[in-house]
């Protein structure tokens, strides 16, 4: 971060992920080499608004100018944010954050850097995400993303960015039917986020258990929701003999969702069915991923 002979410079930095201890230890120390230092933030800053804010004020306070673009993980709705805004009113409203603090956003004027290298015009771009890059044989996004979820390997974008509030979401999957009065729920660290959201959707009087996993306490979260939920947070181990030895609530007409990795979501999906009897039309399972393969090998077993 020094600056040559006392002259400005335009400087960029992305993916600070400031969730990370030592990267937000790494944001506190930043410091501009003259007064007339830029400072580009090019995305995937933090997944919460208040983490983003942080490092945008930070930052605006020190640097003669700061311009922002968002990346994927700024633009998620993640569970342990409070702020629930999604798509475009959560870009709206990071937008609107970016003003206020006097940062530099997509949607205003380019400014022109007249320092060493000028005059150049910084245009800090959002360019939307295109479905044209889809695997062989897949011509429409629907058909990528059925892909996507065939060989288990399904971006987090998919789940973060289009969660249960999108009314037809063929990403996540959750589908109960209207006459469910008992949710079932499983999720290896790699489905924990959209089991979230997925709980913190429910309505009021909806009965739900759910037995989530993740590998270290840290990872346990507070699952703020109306719904009727007991959640066991099942730490550095596995859910299967959990989920056989519980005692669940009486039910006449269940709804099981589960996913992770794709050999386990079979095995629970054969519990459900094979040993709970549970109606396999009203089992949603997605294999998010396969132990031991890459995509590569997944695509040459054509799972």
């Amino acid at each position: 971060m020094e600056s040559t002979a006392g002259a400005g410079q335009l400087l960029a930095i992305s993916d600070l992920h400031i969730s990370y201890p030592e990267n937000r230890e790494l944001v506190e120390k930043m410091r501009p080499g003259t007064d007339d230092d830029w400072l580009i933030v090019a995305g995937d800053v933090a997944e919460t608004v208040a983490d983003i804010r942080w490092v945008l004020e930070t930052f605006a306070d020190r640097f003669a100018k700061v311009l922002w673009a968002p990346g994927n993980h700024d633009l998620w709705t993640h569970p342990k944010d409070p702020v629930t805004l999604r798509g475009v009113a959560r870009y709206e409203h990071l937008v609107a954050l970016c003003r206020e603090l006097g940062v530099v956003s997509p949607e205003d004027p380019y400014p022109v850097w007249e320092g060493p290298g000028g005059p150049v015009v910084v245009a800090p771009l959002f360019l939307l995400y295109d479905y044209s890059f889809l695997p062989a044989g897949c011509t429409t996004k629907e058909e990528g993303l059925a892909y996507a979820h065939g060989t288990g390997i399904v971006c987090n974008d998919e789940y973060l960015l289009l969660g249960p509030a999108v009314a037809d979401n063929r990403a996540i999957r959750f589908r109960p039917p209207e006459d469910t009065d008992l949710v079932l729920i499983w999720g290896d660290d790699t489905a924990v986020p959209a089991a979230t959201a997925i709980i913190e959707s429910l309505p009021a009087g909806a009965r739900v258990r759910a037995w989530l996993e993740v590998p270290h306490a840290g990872d346990v979260q507070d699952v703020a929701t109306a719904a009727d939920a007991e959640i066991d947070w099942v730490v550095g181990t596995t859910a299967e003999a959990a989920i056989r030895g519980a005692r669940l609530p009486a039910a006449e007409r269940p709804y099981v969702w589960i996913a992770g990795e794709s050999g386990r979501v079979k095995e629970l999906r054969r519990h459900f069915v094979g040993e709970r009897g549970v109606d396999r039309r009203r089992v949603t399972f997605a294999g998010y991923w396969r132990q031991g393969l890459t995509e590569e090998q997944l695509r040459e077993a054509g799972e």
